[in-house]
Formats: structure tokens, sequence, C-alpha cells
């Protein structure tokens, strides 16, 4: 049932243009969403619906994610008038600002899942929210179904690299990662992407770096140690392998050591290596002997034709990691 048992009136509305296409921004009340709004269902029998179904998890997790308070910011949910919202100006020195009078429920083009979610929230919060909108006046069916397509189609996420770096104050790993690609004493510096995108020579991104310091630090408690101190533990290990392999490091091409599988097997090891250094009775690390393990990786093929060269995957990293440590001389 699209039309309303009675009209709706949203008041503080901006009426403005796009591409000449009418459109209306303001804000509603959950509670006026839900009854102003309807979803076009992929399989609709008019055979212009295009929504599909909703996806529980992402529905829970926006409603987590409103749960985080005044800083959970969300973007404006896009709906389709039809035709059926009539826009009257408040006086004729603010012609653009106004009220909606609506007759009708509008499309739902965009937004599903947040208004799912923001449903479920002020359920089991019994609160209430003001949601973003904006309206287009009229778009017909086809009209609506192709922009549909644009913003589900060509609209490109950040990705994961770039969401980590903008994480980095709030969430320590990032920070790390973020540290290992911007430091100039860093051997990662000259060979990472902060934005995820590769390049000649930059083929390591910062979510491989992420992903590699969980490894790195998963054998060993180092609640005792600062985000800083395990940067430099980190810097140490790596600078070290750098300085073994000069020609190695550099040359992605011909030599595998910079590749995914074996960084991700090198942190593998170092883990245990940092277990296996701890000073007798205490949570410090012996430096000393730390480093003196790490030195013995040394007179390794990492050439791409060499013993290496099908090596790919986590199951691969893991299997070398054991060969690693046992270069070592650790306990595995």
């Amino acid at each position: 049932m699209r039309q309303l048992p009675h009209q709706i009136v949203i008041e503080n509305v901006v009426q403005t243009k796009m591409r000449g296409k009418i459109t209306y921004q303001s804000s509603f009340p959950t509670s006026i969403a839900m009854n102003l709004t309807y979803v076009k269902p992929f399989n609709d029998p008019s055979g212009k619906g295009y929504q599909r179904p909703v996806d529980p998890k992402r529905v829970d997790e926006f409603a987590l994610y409103l749960s985080r308070g005044e800083n959970a910011l969300f973007t404006p949910i896009l709906l389709n008038a039809a035709g059926m919202w009539e826009f009257t100006a408040y006086d004729s020195t603010r012609p653009m600002f106004g009220r909606l009078f609506c007759k009708s429920k509008a499309s739902l083009m965009d937004g599903q899942h947040r208004l799912g979610g923001i449903k479920r929230y002020i359920e089991e919060t019994q609160s209430e929210l003001n949601i973003p909108f904006m309206a287009f006046h009229f778009l017909d069916d086809d009209e609506e179904i192709q922009l549909f397509d644009i913003i589900n189609t060509k609209a490109k996420g950040i990705g994961t690299s770039l969401s980590k770096f903008l994480k980095r104050e709030s969430d320590e790993i990032s920070w790390q990662a973020t540290e290992l690609l911007i430091l100039k004493d860093s051997p990662f510096y000259h060979i990472g992407s902060i934005t995820g995108k590769r390049s000649k020579g930059r083929h390591i991104t910062l979510q491989n770096l992420y992903r590699m310091l969980k490894y790195f630090f998963k054998d060993t408690e180092t609640t005792n140690l600062s985000k800083h101190e395990k940067v430099d533990l980190v810097l140490g290990f790596f600078n070290i392998m750098r300085q073994e392999y000069p020609h190695e490091w550099m040359n992605y091409k011909e030599y595998k050591l910079t590749h995914i599988v074996c960084l991700d097997a090198l942190a593998m090891a170092a883990s245990k290596a940092l277990s296996n250094c701890k000073k007798e009775n205490s949570t410090q690390i012996d430096h000393q002997k730390f480093i003196k393990s790490v030195k013995r990786l040394k007179k390794i093929d990492w050439s791409v034709s060499g013993p290496f060269k099908y090596l790919k995957g986590i199951s691969s990293s893991k299997t070398l990691a054991s060969e690693l440590i046992e270069i070592m001389e650790l306990e595995n």
C-alpha cells in the first residue's frame, strides 16, 4: 500500500535542482521514515523492481555501528517521491526553503540496510533518530532503475588498506602498519602503498602489513611493550633481512623475499623467535639473542625459480615458517 491514510508533513526542507531534476533535502524521525518509504523488490510483479533482499548481517553491523553514539554519522538515504510530494515555501523571500506535503510513500532507492539497522537500533534502545534524506521530486521507473544501477555498480569502495590508514589513531595495529610505510628508515618505505594501489616497485599494501603484524606478535605476550617498541622490533627484524639480502629485497620480479607469502612466513618465524628470546623469569625481550637468531637466516635462495618457486597462500607461509624456525635454531 503506497498511498498514505493521512498526509505527512516534513518541515525545514531545502529544494534544489540536480541536472534539471528537482530534489528535496531534509531529515525526518525514524517513525516517519518507516511509514513514508517502501522498497521495490527485484521480483516485483510490475517488472520494474530492482532491490536485493536485505542482508541481516549488514543490518546488524549498522545497528552495532550506531551504538557508538554521537560519532556514528551516516549518509542520507535516497528516495523517489514520484511526483506525490508537494513543496511549499515558507515565504517569498526564501522560495527554496519550506515544507513538504507527502500524499504517498516514496521509493527507497539507496539505504535499506541503513534503515534496517536504524530500526533495530531504536527498537533495542527505545530511542529516536533523525534520518537525513535526499528525495527526487519525480523519476520514472526506468530512471529510478538506472540510477540504482549506477550507484551500486560504478561506486568503488576505498579499499581495506586506506580504511586501515584512516583508523590508525584508534587501532594500534593500523598505526603500526602505517609507521612501517612512512618511516624513512623502514625497509618498506620505498616498496609499500598506503592506499592499496600497487604500482611498479610498490607491491606491498598497508593491509598486507596489517596482517603480517598480527602474525609477528601472535606467539608473544606484548602487553608490556608500547606501540613504538613493537614497531622498533619489526623494523629491527626486517632491516636485518634487507641488510643480508639488499639485492633480493629490492628485486620483486626475480626474488620472492618481499612476496607476501614469504613476508608472512618471516613474521611467523619472528613471532616464535620473540617467544624464545624472552629473558628468564621476565617478560622482557633479550634483544641480543633475538638479533643473533635472525642473523642465522643467511644464504637462503629466494629466487623465483628456486626452492620457493611454488609457494602460494597461507599454508605455504606456515610450511616455510617451520623451515625458517629450524634455521634460526628455535624450539618449534
